[in-house]
């Protein structure tokens, strides 16, 4: 494997000169009209590990769309960084050869990124590159890929109703959806919207049942307001939260009733303490062996 691209960027830190100032990490999770991918994040996260091993002071300018209230490019000073290194992504488009002229004043390092046109002034304003690729060097790992990592959150598919106009003046779907998937945003969970409805021409749906029942089973926790949402999770032995959308309960408690299943809320209650006491109950080991029981009968 080729020298990974945090030592090369030491080893250009630590030059005869060495680091002005404190460092400026950015990348396209920087711009406020860019985008903060979960590979540019990860490669932020290792290059900062990096420099923190290394003892380089640095601060990260992030998108105020991303991270709002955190330093951005905007907020920071020029003059308080000595060097600016971008880190993922293309080094192309007007953001990026803007940076050269706002941080004009610092040495300017780009690594793990890809060389689109070398004669770009996004890629001629950085005094030194070093590419993942995009040059006749051999290419380098990316950086999100030695990233360090934390626990890998709980997979939620989240199977939600908005008709149902059968139930007329008793329809709380609207109010409900909007509950459930506010209190999801804020759950460290990574999140997946799923339809019971099948297609074989829409490549986003399922075209069978057992596609649904696989996606399903992958899964750790079932959140929805559909009755075979809680039926079909059941089958695969994944534990479900069940909010029933119409008022005074109907075929979602029925069913929740009828298969003796507890974590079942009411339309007037899918209140965010009510939800979390579901949630702790469903990912224990009491939720997944009660939601493994209910798969063998």
């Amino acid at each position: 494997m080729r020298d990974d691209v945090p030592a090369a960027v030491l080893r250009s830190l630590r030059g005869p000169a060495g680091p002005r100032k404190r460092l400026l990490l950015t990348g396209w999770f920087s711009f406020p009209d860019g985008e903060a991918t979960a590979g540019d994040v990860l490669a932020q996260r290792h290059m900062s590990a990096a420099l923190t091993g290394a003892g380089i002071p640095h601060d990260t300018a992030w998108s105020p769309g991303f991270r709002p209230g955190a330093l951005s490019l905007e907020t920071a000073d020029p003059d308080a960084y000595g060097t600016l290194l971008f880190v993922c992504g293309p080094v192309y488009g007007p953001q990026v050869a803007a940076l050269h002229v706002r941080f004009s004043s610092c040495t300017r390092l780009a690594a793990g990124v890809s060389v689109v046109d070398p004669a770009h002034p996004a890629a001629t304003g950085f005094h030194t590159i070093v590419a993942r690729d995009g040059t006749r060097a051999p290419a380098r790992r990316d950086l999100a890929a030695g990233a360090a990592l934390g626990p890998l959150p709980p997979v939620v598919a989240v199977v939600l109703s908005a008709g149902q106009g059968e139930y007329g003046a008793r329809r709380r779907h609207a109010a409900v959806n909007e509950a459930i998937t506010g209190w999801l945003g804020g759950k460290d969970c990574a999140r997946v919207p799923a339809e019971t409805r099948l297609a074989v021409d829409d490549w986003r749906l399922c075209a069978t049942a057992e596609q649904f029942l696989a996606l399903v089973a992958r899964c750790d926790l079932v959140v929805t307001t559909r009755l075979h949402g809680l039926v079909l999770a059941l089958r695969t032995g994944t534990p479900v939260i069940a909010v029933d959308p119409v008022a005074g309960g109907a075929k979602v408690t029925a069913q929740a009733r009828a298969v003796g299943w507890p974590a079942l809320v009411a339309a007037d209650a899918p209140a965010p303490g009510v939800l979390d006491r579901w949630w702790d109950w469903a990912l224990s080991g009491v939720g997944r062996t009660a939601a493994a029981r209910h798969s063998m009968s």
